[in-house]
C-alpha cells in the first residue's frame, strides 16, 4: 500500500545536501564554496561538522529555486566527487519531501525522519 500524500502542485525549491566526514570536509566545503560561485542565486548553509535534523552525517545545505534545478543537479553531478548528496523538493511537506520525494547521488543513507514535521516552514530561496 502506497502512502497517502497530499496533492502537491508546486515545487517551490529545491535543498542539495552534501554530506561528508573528517577526511572529506575539505573537499566538501570546495564543492558548496563552488557551488555558490557558479550560481549566485543559490544559498550555501553552514558546513555542520555533526549530524543535523533528519541528517546522519555532517552536512552542508545548498539552497535553490525550481528554475536552477535544470543547472545546478547536472553541475552537481558532474562535480560532486564520489561526496553522497541528498536531494529533496521544498513543497511545504517536509516529512513526504524527505522520505518520498528525495534524489540521492552515491549511497542512500539513513535519516532521521522523527526529527521531520509533516508541514515545513516557509524556506527562503
Amino acid at each position: 500500500m502506497m502512502n497517502e500524500q497530499p496533492e502537491v502542485t508546486d515545487i517551490r525549491g529545491w535543498h542539495a545536501h552534501v554530506y561528508f566526514d573528517e577526511a572529506s570536509i575539505d573537499q566538501a566545503r570546495a564543492l558548496c564554496e563552488q557551488a555558490a560561485e557558479q550560481f549566485p542565486d543559490l544559498i550555501k548553509g553552514r558546513v555542520h561538522e555533526k549530524p543535523v535534523g533528519p541528517h546522519p552525517d555532517w552536512s552542508c545545505q545548498l539552497a535553490f529555486r525550481a528554475e536552477l534545478f535544470e543547472q545546478v543537479i547536472p553541475w552537481l553531478t558532474l562535480n560532486r566527487g564520489g561526496l553522497t548528496v541528498f536531494i529533496h523538493p521544498i513543497t511545504g511537506f517536509d516529512l513526504i519531501d524527505h522520505r518520498d520525494r528525495a534524489i540521492w547521488m552515491g549511497s542512500v543513507r539513513p535519516l532521521n525522519l522523527s526529527a521531520l514535521p509533516e508541514t515545513s516552514v516557509v524556506y527562503d530561496l
